[in-house]
């Protein structure tokens, strides 16, 4: 009867066993839900776009300084840019996300997370499941590739593989040597969504943002049809831009908010509080003659 006992025992300790080994060892936060962003973060930035020729507060180096400074905004009207989506490290920047998982039903462990934007009706998928990034070479894309981790109760996100997209929509880029980490942290009803690009191409330093959201357990999102017109009449192969030197709204941002003109043209060390002594050396604005 000892050695039954002892089998038996034994048996149940191998079932206790294999059960426990499929359940995590820390009840992770559940992301799925219908979110609807918080506006009053960045509202101009988000909503109706930054002014032209405001780079303050943005590490951006030479060479994405000079691309700005050629941008036009009329490139918006071109039929290629017109349906053009938000790449996945800005897309958040507004509207309602919805997020949802996929789970392998024999063993219900957490396969990818699905994150779709209401702009452009974009879906991208980060990857649960200890899957490695493509090569190098690999196709690259407006959502990239992405693979996340639970730290905590905080999901962590790499994302690698991105097609050229930006930082903001005023012609500041972001190049597709970029690789992007993301956090989201849900605190009850509040999602936070934190975003560190590193970007050796365009970026003296990495740029930093995060958004705020509110579950909106009622929400629905819309679809978001686009189709592409001919808005204006331009000649063949025309594509707006500046040739260096001739873009005339550049200081437009710095007379109206009183700004000199350095401090507006951006820089890593735009982005630090004792830049503010810098500014105060700087001559102020002076309007053109009328």
């Amino acid at each position: 009867m000892k050695n039954v006992s002892q089998s038996g025992t034994a048996w149940v300790i191998v079932v206790l066993a294999a059960v426990l080994v499929s359940i995590p060892a820390a009840a992770q936060v559940v992301l799925a839900g219908q979110w609807t962003g918080r506006y009053h973060e960045d509202q101009p930035d988000r909503l109706p776009g930054p002014e032209l020729g405001d780079y303050g507060g943005l590490p951006l180096n030479d060479a994405n300084r000079m691309r700005a400074q050629a941008w036009s905004a009329s490139i918006l009207s071109l039929p290629l840019y017109q349906c053009r989506v938000h790449p996945v490290d800005y897309a958040a920047s507004f509207a309602q996300i919805r997020i949802w998982e996929t789970v392998n039903p024999g063993t219900q462990q957490l396969v990818a997370i699905h994150v779709q934007h209401f702009a452009w009706g974009t879906v991208r998928t980060i990857w649960m499941d200890g899957r490695e990034h493509p090569a190098e070479y690999a196709q690259h894309t407006a959502m990239g590739f992405s693979t996340g981790e639970f730290i905590g109760q905080t999901l962590k996100v790499r994302t690698t593989h991105l097609k050229e997209g930006w930082l903001r929509r005023n012609g500041v880029a972001r190049s597709w040597h970029a690789t992007v980490t993301e956090h989201f942290t849900r605190r009850e009803d509040i999602l936070t969504w934190h975003v560190y690009i590193e970007d050796p191409a365009y970026l003296e330093e990495p740029f930093f943002r995060n958004r705020d959201y509110v579950l909106n357990p009622t929400g629905r999102m819309g679809p978001y049809p686009c189709e592409s017109v001919i808005e204006t009449v331009v000649p063949e192969n025309y594509f707006p831009h500046y040739l260096p030197g001739e873009n005339p709204y550049l200081t437009e941002y710095s007379i109206n908010h009183g700004i000199a003109y350095e401090a507006t043209r951006g820089g890593a060390a735009t982005m630090y509080p004792q830049y503010m002594e810098a500014i105060r050396r700087m001559p102020p604005p002076e309007a053109p003659a009328q």
